[in-house]
């Protein structure tokens, strides 16, 4: 028995979903689809912000396959490879802003209501406690969210694609206002949450195929 648990080869196992649910197979491949297909944005700026969600996702599948979109798309390795740190930084990003809720948890803050626009002031606290850290994150991010490659607009919607990835709500508010102050529409803001939530759903089904192996074991 291979010791292997991810290979190009079981990704071909997809379409058995076609056979054992395939009105919900069917109904999702077309959403997928029409995600890339529909919208004002390019599919290169889609296919660049569905590398980054991929690398949050960590779906080996979903990251080969986006890659290989991308190139088709006429998307560099340049542009990729910002995507990617745009992707890390949010990761990053969401974890460091969920520290105010350790810092309310830690100080014995007593609100049913766990999630408030006043608590990510608390950020700031970490400079204090982790001075180096915090201002080594803080050059990253700021570098990150400066693409060389792709315009503000559409780094900003890079990044809240991957806001919606990761859950986090103080991410989601900071990136959709700095996507709309660099001019980024609605439209597009819906555009780019749908290519989000297609490869957070994309990698549940793409990693089905380890669920086959599992159960075929």
């Amino acid at each position: 028995m291979s010791e292997s648990l991810f290979e190009r080869s079981y990704f071909s196992r997809l379409n058995e979903f076609s056979d054992l649910a395939p009105d919900m197979f069917r109904e999702f491949m077309t959403f997928n689809e029409g995600v890339m297909k529909h919208g004002s944005l390019s599919l290169k700026v889609k296919e660049l912000a569905a590398v980054a969600v991929a690398h949050v996702t960590g779906c080996p599948y979903c990251i080969e396959l986006h890659v290989t979109n991308l190139k088709e798309a006429g998307g560099n390795k340049e542009e990729m490879s910002e995507a990617i740190l745009i992707g890390t930084a949010l990761k990053a990003g969401s974890a460091i802003a969920h520290g105010v809720n350790a810092l309310n948890a830690y100080d014995g803050v007593e609100d049913e209501t766990l999630f408030k626009r006043q608590y990510f002031d608390r950020l700031g606290e970490f400079s204090k406690l982790q001075p180096e850290m915090f201002s080594s994150f803080v050059d990253f991010d700021g570098q990150a969210l400066r693409p060389s490659t792709m315009s503000k607009k559409e780094g900003e919607l890079i990044a809240v694609a991957v806001a919606h990835t990761t859950g986090c709500p103080y991410c989601i508010e900071l990136h959709t206002k700095a996507a709309n102050k660099e001019g980024a529409s609605k439209e597009e803001l819906a555009e780019i949450i749908f290519v989000a939530t297609a490869l957070k759903a994309g990698s549940a089904l793409a990693h089905g195929v380890n669920a086959l192996n599992a159960y075929d074991r």
